[in-house]
């Protein structure tokens, strides 16, 4: 197989940089998947938007007192009062709207942890970065060896076709699409501004910008081009519905919505976008619901990919009962104080927000228990339990990835295989009862980091199949 030579992937990766400031290390290789791994991450993708699919029944019959059962009663009032916990009232209104009923986000972005147990997924994000970044890297390393079975451009034509499908039928030949980014969001500019030149050069009318950028007009949401007002047809959001209040035109775009005059992607409904729903599918109650909502196959995906997750509920026991959490010294606890006087062993745990929230984003409030001083896991537990007014928290069982080779540059641009583990992101574009594979992102990081991200020393890679 050819390799890439340094500076080749240097100058292609500074001729069109994607993020600002952002650096990791280099690869003359492609992150090698074999044909095995790939079948199974496929069916991860069909499996998740099923998941989707999954949670938004749940929610919207937990909102009107159905049951989620045909053959037998099952109330659950208590899934959407987590789900719509310290969430504004007229986007949880929104959110329910018959207009938006099936509606899935166009991209769909596990992070898998290449575990001895197979692939472990931490984290279903569903207004990920990355798009343009796995594109750029699938484009580099295919230029430089036409024969490796990659992704090219697919990621590119896959990404505009999922959110040209959410536009009604009038509007899909060549929409309007702005791709708005905001503040929070802004270190992802670059990568934006770099798919939207792409798309630009493929005749489409999308473009580039800030929340500020758009106005109302009438029933009709706008930017400006050469000094007068166009209609946009799409906005691409670009950024946490927790920024929605920095937001000026948005009532506006409701109304705007109401007349079907603009479609934003991904909509705006915040319980598909809380990490608590990967609790919701390990939860006992809810157990015959999804045996008998899933295909048998993916039930046993899911099973066997998503770990075991708890909701940090505060709220007082009876004396009686038990807590659905992890256990201690095998035995089921009634307070979370109990988790947090975990010996060390007890506490491989994995404690993070669940969203609409700043510090939920990123790895911002990641704590490792098993990481940390028993005072310092305490008192995390502690601040999740008095921090519920603005969201929960949720605990995950901590799968240590294995340690794998690959092969990297050093400082003196010289390669040689180095430790390290990984986390694959694979994107996948929902299309109605289909899911398309764009590509996959790999970090491999140095083997003695505890948390796997984009860090400076990890490198970012494209993955491929032989």
């Amino acid at each position: 197989m050819n390799e890439l030579d340094y500076q080749i992937l240097e100058n292609s990766l500074l001729a069109d940089p994607l993020f600002d400031s952002k650096t990791w290390r280099l690869s003359s290789q492609p992150w090698w998947l074999t044909s095995e791994q790939l079948e199974d991450i496929k069916l991860i993708g069909s499996a998740s938007m099923c998941f989707y699919a999954g949670i938004e029944l749940i929610y919207r019959k937990s909102h009107l007192g159905k049951s989620i059962l045909r053959n037998k009663n099952l109330l659950v009032p208590w899934v959407a009062n987590y789900l719509d916990h310290a969430k504004p009232s007229k986007l949880i209104e929104h959110s329910l709207s018959n207009r938006l009923k099936g509606v899935i986000p166009p991209v769909l972005r596990p992070d898998l942890l290449l575990t001895e147990q197979g692939l472990i997924m931490t984290e279903l994000d569903a207004v990920p970065g990355g798009i343009g970044l796995i594109a750029q890297l699938n484009r580099i390393y295919q230029n430089s060896n036409p024969s490796l079975v990659g992704w090219g451009d697919k990621m590119l034509q896959l990404f505009y076709d999922s959110l040209v499908r959410l536009c009604p039928r009038e509007k899909q030949h060549n929409p309007v699409i702005a791709i708005v980014v905001s503040e929070e969001a802004n270190a992802y500019r670059p990568e934006m501004n770099w798919l939207v030149n792409q798309y630009q050069s493929f005749g489409y009318a999308i473009s580039l910008h800030s929340p500020e950028d758009l106005f109302p007009l009438g029933n009709t949401i706008n930017i400006n081009q050469n000094g007068s007002p166009l209609q946009v047809d799409l906005i691409y959001r670009f950024w946490e519905l927790f920024d929605l209040a920095t937001i000026s035109w948005i009532d506006s775009f409701c109304e705007a919505w109401e007349d079907m005059e603009v479609v934003i992607a991904p909509a705006m409904r915040p319980f598909q976008e809380e990490k608590l729903n990967l609790a919701l599918f390990h939860h006992p109650i809810l157990q015959s619901f999804w045996q008998s909502y899933l295909s048998n196959e993916h039930y046993k995906i899911l099973k066997n990919t998503i770990p075991k997750t708890w909701i940090l509920d505060p709220q007082p026991m009876p004396p009686h009962g038990f807590l659905h959490a992890p256990k201690i010294d095998g035995k089921a606890i009634w307070c979370w104080n109990q988790i947090g006087e975990a010996t060390k062993k007890e506490r491989q745990l994995v404690l993070k927000r669940s969203g609409f929230h700043p510090d939920a984003w990123g790895s911002r409030s990641v704590v490792l228990g098993h990481d940390v001083s028993q005072v310092t896991w305490a008192q995390a537990v502690q601040d999740a339990k008095e921090r519920t007014d603005t969201g929960y928290s949720i605990l995950q069982n901590f799968h240590k990835p294995i340690r794998l080779s690959h092969p990297i540059y050093n400082n003196d641009r010289l390669s040689s295989l180095q430790q390290g583990r990984v986390r694959l992101c694979p994107y996948y574009f929902p299309d109605r009862e289909e899911v398309h594979l764009g590509g996959i992102l790999a970090s491999f990081c140095p083997a003695d980091k505890k948390i796997i991200h984009g860090m400076t020393e990890a490198a970012m890679l494209p993955c491929a199949v032989l």
